[in-house]
């Protein structure tokens, strides 16, 4: 589950950050102007896009650790919470994918761009107990992790899938909500 929010976070944050950046430099930006649509449908375009880029990501992921289950265990994982997977995914997508579009109106450079995956979202999803539960960290890093926003994401996927967490699903979900 850890690695699944990691790669849906990644994909839906470049996603939506290198195509609003590369119509930037390519001068097609304009083009959306003259378009017939609202600014607020061109966002929520874009967004939606970063869903689905980030949601296939996950669910390959996923997909590529049933099988590794699989052949472990000689049977399927089966997913403990449905309807909280895919409010985690969709939600985790639009909010990273509003983060990409706002980091890219921002950028004005590619090395921006890269900068903030990589200084900020990377370290941050790192922190946040992608490989592990936190409750096998000192109790200086779990603290810490519990601050961490992207803790909340990633436990909320955890629960989803596994049926466990390091926190209540429903503070998860209200966090990934208000984000």
């Amino acid at each position: 589950p850890g690695l699944m929010m990691m790669g849906l976070m990644n994909n839906a944050f470049q996603n939506s950050a290198s195509s609003l950046v590369s119509s930037k430099f390519a001068g097609d930006i304009e083009d959306l102007a003259v378009l017939p649509l609202t600014r607020q449908q061109i966002v929520w375009a874009y967004s939606l896009a970063s869903v689905v880029r980030g949601a296939m990501v996950a669910f390959l992921t996923l997909s590529v650790g049933e099988a590794f289950y699989f052949f472990q265990y000689q049977e399927l994982l089966a997913i403990a919470h449905p309807f909280w997977l895919l409010y985690f995914i969709v939600l985790a997508g639009l909010v990273f994918g509003h983060i990409g579009l706002m980091s890219a109106f921002w950028a004005k450079t590619f090395d921006q761009l890269s900068a903030i995956s990589a200084f900020v979202i990377l370290p941050l999803t790192y922190l946040g107990g992608v490989f592990v539960s936190i409750e096998h960290l000192p109790l200086f890093w779990q603290m810490l992790s519990k601050v961490n926003p992207l803790f909340y994401f990633i436990n909320g996927l955890r629960y989803s899938v596994l049926g466990q967490s390091d926190v209540e699903v429903q503070s998860a979900a209200g966090l990934v909500f208000v984000a």
